[in-house]
């Protein structure tokens, strides 16, 4: 198992790096002067070329990404442009708003979509089967802000619950005001995407020779789902989750604007509106990075439920 765990960490490495190298090229390459957007269209060229000069803007571009990533590793990814200040302290504020999102979503769609998927599998073909699949496959295909929109219109505007967005601030029960909407929002569109692989993953499992040796053992039916056909079944799920939790920090753009919500993926749509450079790289690779520990963990779990892919050939 630390063998497996290792050669996943190195790998994870090799990965972040190739990722701060194409995240800061692409920034690199934006159109338009850092200088210009700080200061404003109406600034003397004299001043742009000075400002430019002081950012190290002008430098090649392998000592500008040395600078910048012997800083970042440290945790340090400079001064926001628009805001002049650390740009720390604001992408701080806008991952726990977006870890907060998606915490409730996760208590909300996770134990839905597996008893969801659960249920589908164990009566296939049947009614319950069919509805729980065409609902999934429904809510998955359906744009987020048409969701949101409806939401919206019913609890925020005609019944008055809950507001239409805003900051998750204040006591608890105001944040679950903020955040109920946004979170089922996400939560209907990710349904399908975690039922659909619980169910496939517990139909593989109840048709396998161990499931059926269990049986013949004499074993209950609950022993047999819970200890055999659950533990295999999750494996697909666990991957889909650790996808889905990427998503959940850095994209989630259109929810996070609609609802007014100052997370991650509102953070990184302003930063390259406003071509704040350090912003919006600082951000895309915090998204990579906790990506990458979600895919390691996921991996991680995999292995130990299933002993065949750490020690199997593949890395």
């Amino acid at each position: 198992m630390a063998r497996y765990v290792i050669r996943r960490l190195g790998l994870a490495v090799v990965t972040l790096f190739i990722l701060s190298v194409v995240v800061f090229v692409v920034a690199s390459v934006l159109p338009g002067s850092v200088g210009r957007a700080i200061l404003g269209p109406f600034a003397l060229q004299e001043s742009v070329d000075q400002i430019n000069k002081e950012l190290g803007v002008n430098g090649s571009l392998y000592s500008q990404y040395f600078r910048w990533i012997s800083h970042a590793v440290r945790g340090d990814f400079g001064d926001s442009y628009k805001f002049q200040g650390p740009v720390t302290d604001y992408l701080a504020s806008a991952f726990w708003s977006s870890t907060k999102l998606a915490v409730l979503t996760l208590i909300i769609v996770v134990p839905i979509g597996i008893l969801g998927g659960a249920i589908a599998a164990l009566r296939k073909d049947q009614a319950s089967d069919r509805i729980i699949t065409v609902t999934g496959l429904s809510l998955a295909v359906t744009p987020e802000f048409a969701i949101g929109i409806v939401l919206i219109l019913f609890f925020a505007v005609k019944l008055r619950w809950v507001p239409a967005g805003g900051s998750a601030d204040g006591s608890i029960i105001e944040q679950f005001k903020v955040l109920i909407l946004p979170a089922v929002t996400l939560s209907a569109t990710l349904f399908g995407y975690i039922a659909r692989m619980t169910r496939a993953g517990t139909i593989e499992a109840l048709a396998a020779d161990y499931t059926r040796t269990a049986e013949l053992k004499g074993l209950s039916r609950s022993r047999v789902l819970g200890v055999h056909v659950l533990r295999n079944a999750l494996l697909p799920t666990i991957a889909v989750l650790a996808s889905q939790m990427s998503y959940l920090l850095g994209g989630l753009l259109v929810t996070e604007t609609m609802f007014n919500y100052k997370g991650l993926g509102l953070l990184i749509a302003n930063a390259a509106n406003d071509r704040d450079i350090p912003m919006l790289m600082a951000a895309v690779f915090v998204v990579g990075t906790f990506a990458m520990i979600m895919t390691l963990i996921a991996d991680v779990i995999t292995a130990w439920l299933n002993p065949r892919i750490r020690f199997g050939s593949h890395v």
